[in-house]
C-alpha cells in the first residue's frame, strides 16, 4: 500500500514559509529587489514535474525567478542518475557555481533529484564540493521549505538522502511554465529492477496516487485553461496495483477522458510486460487519448532482454505492438533502445536493427549503455569494444533516420490539427506546434495563436519535424 504524508506533517513543513518570507524581505531591503531563484532540470519528465513543485514552493516563499545562474541568489539543480554523462554535466555545473559563489557569498546552492539520492554521490558532494549548501533526494521533495531554511542556518552541507521507499505528498504548490499543457504524475517509483537501471534504488518502490486526487488536479487544470495532459509514471501500466480500490491505468484513462475541458491525453512510460488489451482498448475507445505510444523495447535480442531482466521476448513485444497498430488508426510509435549492454554480441545488435526495420518507429530515444554503480549489470564484462559499440550506435541511428524521414514524408499534403506551443526557438518568424501524434510542425503565424488548436496543411517533411501553412 502506498504511504501518504499526513496533513499534520504537511502543515509543519508549510510553517517554514513564513521565516523564509521574512528572510527574503530583509534581503529586499538590503539589495532593493527580491532574491532570484534558478531551478535547472536534468533528466526525465518526472523531474520536470518535480521542478514545477520546487518553483511553486520557492514562489510561495517569496522568490523571483531567473534563467541565468549568474543572476541567481538560490540555484537548485534537479539531477538525473540514469547515465554517467548526466552526472558529469552536473559536476561541471557545480564547478561553475563555485566561481560565481566566490563573488556572491550569500548564494545558496542546492542539489536534489535521483543523482544525489545515491549515497556515494551525496558523500562525494559533501567532501569534495563544500560550496553546495543543500543536498536532498526525491523522497524529501515536499520538505524543501524546511530544508532551505535550515540550509541558510547551517555552517556545513545539509544532507537529506535517507533510504526510503517514499511516500506521496499531495497539495504542494506548483508553478507550471506552460499555460496550456501539463504533466500530471499518477504514480512514483518502480518495481521492475532492470539490471542496468538505478531508478528503483533512487525513486523507491511503486506507489500510486489515489484516483480522486489525480482527477481533482486535472479538473482544476482544465478550469485554468489547460487542454493537454500527459500522465506520468516510471511504469504507468502498473498504476493501481497497490491501491485498495479496484482500478488500473486503463480505468484511470477513461475517467480522465470524461473531464470537461481536456482535449488531449498523453501518457508515458509503458513497460511492455504490463502493456495489454485493456489499455489498447482504452486508447482506441477514448476520443481524447492521442494516437501515440511510447513503448521501450531496449534490445531486439531475447538473450539480452533476459540479461536485462525485462521479462518479455521479442515476439511478445512485436505481438503487442501489432495489436496496438491494428486497433488504433494512425498510431505513432516511439521507443527507447540501449546499445552496448555488456552481454550484447554483434548478432544481438543485428537483432535490434532488424526489430527497428520491422516495427518502423516514428522516433527513437537511443543510448549507449552507461554503467551504474549498484546495479547488477555494473558487474558484467563487456563483450564488444567501445569502438564497435559506437559504430553500431551510429549505424542504428542511420537506419532509424531513414525510417523517421519516410514516416514524416507520409504527412505531406495532410491537414493536421495542432496545438500551438508558441514562437520557434530558432526562428522568431515561425511558430512551433504538435499534432496529436506528437509530430513537431513549424509554420508562419502570429504569436497570438499560442495555446490554440488550429488546422495546418503539411507542406514539407524533414527527419525530425514537419513544416506547414495555416488552413
Amino acid at each position: 500500500m502506498a504511504q501518504y504524508i499526513n496533513n499534520d506533517e504537511m502543515m509543519r513543513v508549510a510553517s517554514f514559509y513564513e521565516p523564509l518570507r521574512q528572510r527574503n524581505l530583509l534581503f529586499e531591503q538590503e539589495f532593493g529587489r527580491k532574491p532570484r531563484a534558478v531551478v535547472e532540470t536534468h533528466g526525465c519528465q518526472q523531474n520536470e514535474n518535480d521542478s514545477e513543485r520546487l518553483r511553486g514552493m520557492l514562489a510561495e516563499a517569496g522568490y523571483d525567478f531567473s534563467d541565468d545562474i549568474n543572476d541567481a541568489d538560490v540555484v537548485v539543480f534537479n539531477t538525473c542518475a540514469v547515465r554517467e554523462n548526466a552526472e558529469d554535466k552536473i559536476f561541471g555545473r557545480i564547478g561553475i557555481l563555485k566561481h560565481i559563489k566566490e563573488h556572491k557569498p550569500h548564494m545558496l546552492i542546492a542539489l536534489c533529484g535521483c543523482m544525489v539520492q545515491q549515497q556515494h554521490i551525496a558523500e562525494k558532494i559533501r567532501t569534495v564540493h563544500p560550496q553546495v549548501d543543500l543536498v536532498f533526494g526525491p523522497h524529501a521533495l515536499y520538505r524543501f521549505p524546511e530544508l532551505l531554511e535550515k540550509a541558510y542556518k547551517s555552517r556545513k552541507t545539509l544532507l537529506s538522502v535517507d533510504d526510503s521507499d517514499g511516500a506521496i505528498a499531495e497539495d504542494m504548490p506548483v508553478m507550471r511554465e506552460d499555460a496550456h499543457k501539463a504533466w500530471v504524475s499518477v504514480m512514483y517509483g518502480c518495481n521492475n529492477f532492470c539490471t542496468y537501471c538505478v531508478v528503483p534504488y533512487v525513486r523507491g518502490r511503486e506507489r500510486s496516487r489515489k484516483p480522486e486526487c489525480i482527477i481533482s488536479e486535472i479538473e482544476e487544470l482544465a478550469r485554468d485553461g489547460v487542454g493537454e495532459i500527459t500522465l506520468l509514471g516510471q511504469n504507468v501500466n502498473s498504476y493501481g496495483k497497490d491501491l485498495e480500490e479496484d482500478i488500473d491505468f486503463a480505468d484511470l484513462i477513461r475517467r480522465v477522458n470524461d473531464i470537461e475541458g481536456i482535449e488531449r491525453i498523453r501518457f508515458m512510460t509503458s513497460h511492455p510486460k504490463d502493456f495489454g488489451d485493456r489499455l489498447i482498448d482504452a486508447m482506441a475507445e477514448c476520443d481524447k487519448v492521442c494516437p501515440q505510444l511510447h513503448l521501450p523495447f531496449q534490445s531486439g535480442s531475447d538473450k539480452v532482454l533476459a540479461d536485462m531482466n525485462r521479462r518479455y521476448t521479442r515476439a511478445e513485444y512485436l505481438e503487442k505492438l501489432n495489436k496496438a497498430k491494428a486497433r488504433i488508426p494512425n498510431l505513432a510509435l516511439t521507443t527507447d533502445i540501449i546499445v552496448g549492454f555488456p552481454t550484447e554480441t554483434q548478432a544481438d545488435f543485428e537483432d535490434t536493427v532488424s526489430l527497428l526495420e520491422e516495427a518502423e518507429f516514428d522516433m527513437i530515444f537511443s543510448f549507449i549503455y552507461s554503467r551504474r554503480v549498484g546495479t547488477p549489470a555494473a558487474k558484467m564484462e563487456s563483450v564488444l569494444s567501445d569502438e564497435q559499440i559506437h559504430k553500431n550506435f551510429e549505424r542504428m541511428l542511420s537506419v532509424q533516420n531513414e525510417i523517421s524521414r519516410r514516416k514524416n514524408e507520409a504527412y505531406v499534403g495532410r491537414v493536421c490539427r495542432v496545438l500551438v506551443d508558441g514562437e520557434s526557438k530558432t526562428d522568431s518568424k515561425m511558430l512551433t506546434s504538435r499534432t496529436d501524434t506528437g509530430k513537431i510542425v513549424n509554420f508562419a503565424g502570429d504569436k497570438s495563436l499560442a495555446g490554440k488548436y488550429i488546422d495546418v496543411k503539411i507542406t514539407k517533411a524533414q527527419t525530425w519535424s514537419l513544416y506547414g501553412e495555416l488552413v
